[in-house]
């Protein structure tokens, strides 16, 4: 894996998940865990940013009317009726521990639904940069994660899921898409041995 060849797309970096109060931290059924992901998530940017690896914040961010969202079902329902991730609110920003990083993380914005490549110019960034090879970590690993995986895997991309950057709504969940799904087009690999990897290959 080379790191000038990898990006690492980030996705709902954001206070609705991962700060204490977060609207939709009761969507996971042990909150922990989320603490636990973001922990991980900030270990394996800390490296990242010391390599040459692109690394790309995909926010979702919704119009106070969620317009997006007219005839909206299942968690996308739940979003709509919590008013999570709602343009100006608290809620909608980007979490502080990432924008501690600066202009190292690059942001890419007009993500209103699962996957980060639609309504967005992720692809075009990917391939200005010649990025063969995405990592995607976030939130939630049925949903977003699964769909921009896949998504980057339609356009030829090399996947690998960060497996402890990323949770499902419950654990069950979570190890069967790592376990039988993430696998039919992906890698799923801890942060751990991702970076061992870009190490085996910078020696």
């Amino acid at each position: 894996m080379d790191a000038n060849q990898t990006a690492l797309i980030l996705v709902g970096y954001q206070n609705d998940y991962f700060a204490p109060d977060g609207i939709l931290r009761g969507v996971f059924d042990d909150p922990n865990r989320v603490d636990r992901v973001l922990a991980n998530s900030l270990a394996f940017i800390r490296e990242a940013a010391k390599t040459s690896m692109s690394i790309i914040s995909t926010p979702i961010v919704l119009s106070p009317t969620y317009r997006a969202m007219a005839s909206s079902v299942g968690i996308l329902d739940s979003i709509k009726q919590s008013g999570a991730f709602k343009e100006g609110t608290p809620g909608a920003q980007t979490i502080p521990q990432l924008l501690d990083f600066g202009d190292r993380i690059s942001y890419v914005s007009g993500k209103v639904g699962f996957n980060a490549f639609s309504n967005t110019s992720l692809e075009e960034e990917l391939q200005r940069r010649g990025i063969k090879h995405a990592l995607v970590a976030g939130m939630v690993t049925s949903l977003c994660i699964d769909s921009t995986g896949r998504a980057a895997y339609e356009r030829g991309l090399s996947v690998t899921i960060l497996s402890d950057c990323t949770s499902g709504r419950t654990g069950a969940e979570h190890d069967f898409y790592c376990e039988s799904i993430f696998p039919l087009y992906a890698r799923a690999l801890t942060s751990t041995q991702v970076l061992q990897e870009l190490e085996a290959v910078s020696a």
